[in-house]
């Protein structure tokens, strides 16, 4: 059987986080129109990674290797990022610095939502990782849903939205046909 086409990213190592909800139903949205996908979380990383599988020991890690090749078989991503302090989380952006530079990325696609609890919805931190995607040569698909005012961790609370679940709908058939 052929890998999942689209590999969805939990954008943080936080446990039990919204952001790992938001991509197991993310998930479900790309079944129900066809799409073949698998979640990553990073909760699933090595917690000693950035000593163990990054810089000189690039390559050396075999459960980071893992996770590595998920990242690199993978044909789209779509990218669940939580805004931390104005951006990502840094554990996402090590992760990337792990990956295998260029071609993990280069001339493939993605979609990304963001989540937060201030009003814009994590709109820094898409910005700031649609500038790394495109320095490293990836294609980003326009439509980023940004989930703003969450102020507890349910998806129900996401879900009870409709035009959060419209914008969802919408960019999950967008990625299958990118």
């Amino acid at each position: 059987m052929p890998p999942p086409k689209i590999t969805i990213v939990s954008g943080t190592n936080n446990k039990n986080s919204l952001t790992a909800q938001l991509a197991d139903y993310y998930a479900g949205l790309l079944h129900k129109r066809g799409g073949s996908s698998q979640v990553l979380k990073l909760t699933s990383l090595p917690a000693d990674f950035t000593v163990t599988a990054l810089y000189e020991n690039n390559g050396q890690h075999p459960e980071f290797n893992q996770l590595r090749t998920i990242m690199e078989i993978a044909q789209k991503y779509v990218f669940i990022i939580p805004e931390y302090n104005g951006s990502f989380p840094g554990v996402f952006k090590a992760f990337i610095d792990g990956l295998q530079f260029p071609d993990t990325f280069r001339d493939k696609k993605c979609a990304m939502v963001g989540v937060s609890q201030g009003l814009q919805g994590g709109v820094l931190a898409l910005s700031h990782l649609t500038d790394i995607f495109h320095y490293l040569k990836m294609h980003v698909y326009p439509l980023k849903p940004r989930i703003s005012g969450i102020q507890d961790s349910q998806l129900a609370t996401i879900l009870a939205n409709e035009r959060y679940v419209q914008l969802l709908e919408e960019q999950a058939e967008g990625i299958i046909n990118y």
